[in-house]
């Protein structure tokens, strides 16, 4: 692991990300110039690539949801241990998303759904993908999902890969917050497979 550059405020953060494209950049919310939200949209825009990691202090539904919906793929808050973040920053790397249980609780609790999103969503998914997406929302690894399904990793691959096309979406985060915004991901359904 090796740190290519480090920024003083958000819009060096974007322009230090777009010269030296990172696989991970690692951000903070409060910054000068150009907040951690902003920042994290521009530099998705520029470098969809680059996965993007909030570490901070603050936990308000605004910016949690904010930040997801500009494109983050982890969250995490600064009380986490060295060791969990060096987890974090492989683990969405490697395509995972990397959310808080203080996050993952406030998501469950905002997740709202309208009349036109529960339109919009039936029938979007499979009934494996919806399956997948529900054990993505525990918190659970290709690997394992893959074990409990009895499928390949290659296989779970493929379906997050029809999923975030479905949904348009980039990440892991991305999907289960639009899950959960379209009715896809309930807490009754994730209560319902953690009892299961």
């Amino acid at each position: 692991m090796e740190v290519v550059a480090e920024a003083g405020d958000g819009e060096e953060a974007v322009t230090l990300a777009s010269e030296f494209q990172p696989d991970v950049a690692v951000m903070d919310i409060v910054m000068p110039k150009l907040n951690g939200i902003e920042a994290t949209r521009k530099i998705k825009e520029i470098a969809p690539d680059i996965a993007i990691l909030i570490l901070t202090a603050y936990d308000d539904d605004e910016y949690v949801l904010g930040l997801l919906d500009a494109g983050a793929a982890g969250y995490l808050l600064k009380s986490a241990r060295g060791q969990d973040l060096v987890q974090a920053i492989r683990a969405i790397k490697s395509g995972e998303s990397v959310l808080h249980p203080k996050i993952i609780a406030k998501l469950l609790k905002r997740a709202i759904v309208t009349t036109v999103e529960e339109h919009k969503a039936s029938g979007l998914l499979s009934e494996r993908e919806s399956e997948i997406l529900r054990l993505v929302a525990l918190g659970m690894s290709n690997k394992e999902i893959a074990e409990k399904l009895f499928l390949s990793q290659r296989t779970i691959k493929a379906h997050l890969t029809n999923i975030f096309n479905k949904f348009n979406v980039a990440s892991r985060s991305e999907a289960i917050v639009k899950g959960l915004q379209w009715g896809l991901v309930t807490l009754e359904n994730i209560s319902n497979k953690v009892q299961g």
